[in-house]
Order: C-alpha cells, then structure tokens, then sequence
C-alpha cells in the first residue's frame, strides 16, 4: 500500500510541526489510510499548537458546489477558527498568519490544471513568503498516473483561479512535485522555506485504485476515479452551452444539451475511433446548473481502456464536432466581455482555431513541442520512478 505523506510525517519527519504554530490546509481527503483525519492527528500531539485551519474551494467538508463562495468560522474561545480560501480572499491574509510559523499543505488533487486545490497552494505558497511562514506540502498521489502529460501550457494573460501558473492540462505531477517545480523551474516565491514530506510505495505509472488508498470523492462532482480520470478533457465543455453533467449522476461522463440529436453525435465521435473510448447516445435531466430539469440529448463517455484513453483528445473532439455540426445552437459562453473557455484553456487560439474548424488532431500536434517542453523542464523535480 501508498504511505501518503501524512503518515511519512508521523512517522520519520515530525520536526516540522513539532514546538510550532501550525496553519492547516485541508479538506475531507486528509486522511490516513486507517481514515484517521489530519486534524485529529495534528490536534492531540502536545508539542504540536494547531492554530487555524483553512479550507479551498467547496469548504472543509468538500459538500459546497463549484464556485460557491464559503464564509469564514471564527468562532470563540478555544475553538479552532476556520478560515476560508474561497470566500473573500483566495489565499491567507496576514492576519490570518499572524502567530503561525508553519502551513501545512494537504488535500488531494486530481492531476488537471484547472482543478483549483493547486491554485490554492500556490497562492498559500505566496502568501506564507511573504509572511516569512514555512511551508509544508504533505504528498498524496496523482490519482490519474504521474507519467502522462496532455495538452497545452497556460499563457501569462490567460492566468486565473483556474490555471495558476504555465503548466499543461493534465499536468502528471503531484502536490510536492508541482510546488517545487513552480518554486524554482518557474521562479515562483524563490524565498519561500519550502519542505515536502514524500510518500513511500507510489510509482508515476500507477492509477489512484492500484495504490489501497481509500478513495474520497475531492468535491461533491467528482465521485469516481473514473471522474477525474475524464476530467481534463471533459471539464473543457464548462466554458460551452454544452452540459458537462452536472446536476446529474454521472458529471463528466453525460454531455449533452436539448438541441443534440444523440444517435448522430455517437455515431460521428465514435467513427473517429478515438483510443480507450465508446460513446453511447443517452438522454438525461440535470437538477441543476446547465439547463436544469430540462431534458437533454448527448453521450455518455464510456472508457473501455483507460491506459489508452486521452482525455484531452476526447474533450476537444466533443466541442470541436458540436461546434462543427450545430452551428446554429452551439456556442462559447461568454461573460463581461471574456470567454470562460479561455481561462480553461489557457490561452484564446484553442477557441479561435476550433471555431476556424480546424481539426483537434491538427490541434494536439501543434501542441507536442511545448508538451515535450513540459516534460523536460519538470525532470528533475520527480520524486518517484
């Protein structure tokens, strides 16, 4: 079994904490594999003074829905206050920094850029240099294999919550790798104190169900390994009018919108023959967000070989024959003037070249160089083989 970095920290490198004022960051994920949360474990130790928790988006209990925005509990008298990174700041103020000398870093990510967990360290990253605070990234796995990298690099002008810093979609790194990486390879808050405690018995090849870790669902749409492994590509739909599924059973997996003929589109993605990948026309209704209990037509995104699935490839596959084939319906949604597909994307030119009808497979070859790029740039930041 994977020792995640919490248990690594108990067990060989409790300096960190130990005579220190410890912030914590963290969410319903941190736990051990006997589920023994963080903030038990970090409690009881006389030694260790645990002074605040802050929690990323959709709050310490991970029950919040996307982009909801989560007050702070202060409290009174001895009880911890909770202070939320997703609320009126997205990082910690010093004041809420003030007395503590250590933060500590765990919550599991789920490998995609714009999942915001990691946009939260880096900015609680920022926020503790300048705090003159150390920081402490306790490692987990990347559930979706450390050893395969997709899609483009974030553009400086495309930065937001969620893409934080010039990485590809599904990046292929953990938690401690990618805070070491940004620290140096990116110049990110060069004078941070930063500390990463590694796990012991994970491989970069291995899914998230090979490791005997138990599986907690990060957010309330992201149920399944086989979610996030879906994630990179299928989140992008988030900035069209088509529904990614939310609201329903099965997010990420049901796309559709009440203007799709189902059979068609199952029939025309699928005579592509992407790898790893079937797509079966279905009906489904959404209790909420996109076209809330309105009935919608689409395909469920089945994966038959996940060591051959691209999620990248299918998402663009997916808005790029929408777009192509319902001209008159599909569209990217905009707001104030801005395309939230951007800031998924990172960059404008995937938006542009897919309304030129350009293909995804023209796409993802023009990408290949900044991903091989990537790839060489992020070497010798890899804890594990």
């Amino acid at each position: 079994m994977t020792e995640v970095g919490l248990s690594i920290l108990f067990q060989e490198q409790l300096e960190l904490v130990e005579d220190k004022s410890v912030g914590l960051i963290t969410n319903q994920t941190g736990i051990n594999p006997q589920f023994q949360s963080n903030l038990t474990l970090l409690a009881e130790p006389p030694k260790i003074q645990l002074r605040a928790l802050f929690s990323p988006e959709h709050g310490m209990s991970g029950s919040a829905q996307a982009g909801v925005h989560i007050a702070s509990a202060t409290g009174g008298g001895e009880q911890i206050p909770i202070y939320s990174l997703y609320g009126r700041t997205r990082q910690p103020t010093p004041e809420m920094l003030e007395g503590i000398d250590v933060l500590v870093y765990d919550i599991q990510d789920v490998g995609s850029r714009f999942y915001t967990y990691i946009s939260t360290m880096l900015r609680s990253m920022s926020a503790a240099a300048a705090a003159n605070v150390d920081f402490v990234v306790l490692d987990r796995p990347n559930p979706i294999r450390g050893d395969r990298v997709e899609g483009n690099r974030l553009r400086r002008a495309f930065q937001s919550f969620v893409g934080e810093t010039a990485i590809p979609i599904r990046h292929g790194m953990t938690v401690a790798e990618l805070a070491q990486f940004c620290k140096t390879e990116l110049d990110f808050v060069p004078s941070l104190r930063l500390y990463v405690v590694s796990m012991r018995g994970w491989q970069r090849a291995m899914w998230y169900d090979q490791t005997g870790l138990p599986w907690v669902p990060p957010s309330p749409n992201m149920p399944t390994l086989e979610t996030a492994t879906l994630y990179p590509g299928i989140c992008l739909l988030e900035g069209t009018n088509l529904s990614e599924g939310r609201g329903t059973t099965k997010p990420f997996e049901w796309v559709g919108a009440p203007w799709i003929d189902s059979e068609r589109w199952a029939d025309k993605l699928n005579n592509i023959k992407l790898a790893g990948t079937h797509f079966r026309p279905i009906q489904f209704t959404s209790t909420f967000s996109k076209y809330a209990e309105e009935p919608c037509h689409g395909v469920q995104v089945h994966i038959t070989d996940r060591d051959q699935f691209k999620p990248v490839d299918v998402g663009l596959h997916l808005i790029a024959t929408a777009c192509r084939d319902y001209r008159d319906h599909f569209e990217f949604r905009e707001n104030r003037g801005r395309y939230f597909f951007d800031l998924l994307a990172g960059t404008d030119e995937l938006r542009l070249r897919l309304m030129e009808g350009e293909s995804p497979t023209e796409i993802l070859q023009a990408w290949e160089n900044e991903t091989k790029e990537f790839i060489d740039e992020r070497r010798p930041y890899l804890l594990y083989a």
